[in-house]
């Protein structure tokens, strides 16, 4: 008998190991198919943007992108996003410390500031269509309406997904499983971040100058 419980303790470890094994090689996989959409995603955007480029110049006679974009509005804009991405990243540096509070102040911080941007974007659609500048104006606002409305339904659907992360975090804690998912929703949240550095730089920037 004495000979027979180390061998079940052994075995039970090396189950225990194998199983976390699973997990581990799960997850990695999980991300990486992230990754691969992350990369059709991009394309979208790239498609997007180019159409943006050549539709440019069809203002149908109205208002191009300088008596239309307001700088400073658009910076504040980017300041919320940009400052978003660096709170989420604490985050996740408090998630891998599994000092959970910590974790939960700082997402709740992101989703304040994605909210914010979303307002303001909203706001920004609505004041160029109460004015008669909507996307039906000319092509050049039938591009930039689809670009930029584009990333708001990405960054809509991240705002939606952390909300979903609050409640599976508060019921289960940090699983590897929820690890795993908010490390994808740390990339597609970065990768908005990115996406919106091009937009403005090649929509509000370059179109106002």
């Amino acid at each position: 008998m004495s000979n027979i419980a180390p061998t079940l303790n052994h075995g039970s470890a090396a189950l225990a190991a194998d199983h976390g094994h699973e997990h581990h090689d799960a997850g990695e996989n999980i991300v990486f198919g992230f990754w691969v959409y992350l990369m059709s995603d991009l394309l979208i955007f790239a498609t997007l943007f180019v159409t943006f480029v050549v539709l440019s110049g069809g203002t149908n006679g109205g208002p191009a992108g300088k008596e239309l974009f307001d700088l400073s509005f658009v910076a504040g804009e980017t300041a919320l996003l940009l400052v978003s991405s660096l709170t989420f990243g604490l985050g996740m540096i408090a998630m891998h410390h599994k000092k959970v509070g910590q974790m939960f102040g700082w997402l709740v911080v992101t989703w304040l500031l994605g909210a914010g941007f979303m307002v303001m974007e909203i706001w920004e659609f609505q004041h160029l269509v109460h004015q008669g500048y909507g996307p039906d104006h000319s092509a050049f606002l039938s591009a930039f309406f689809a670009l930029v409305g584009t990333h708001g339904l990405h960054v809509s659907a991240g705002l939606l997904w952390l909300l979903v992360m609050f409640v599976q975090l508060k019921q289960n804690g940090l699983t590897p499983t929820n690890k795993t998912r908010m490390a994808c929703l740390s990339l597609f949240w970065h990768f908005l971040d990115l996406v919106w550095i091009g937009v403005f730089s090649v929509v509000y920037l370059s179109g106002a100058i």
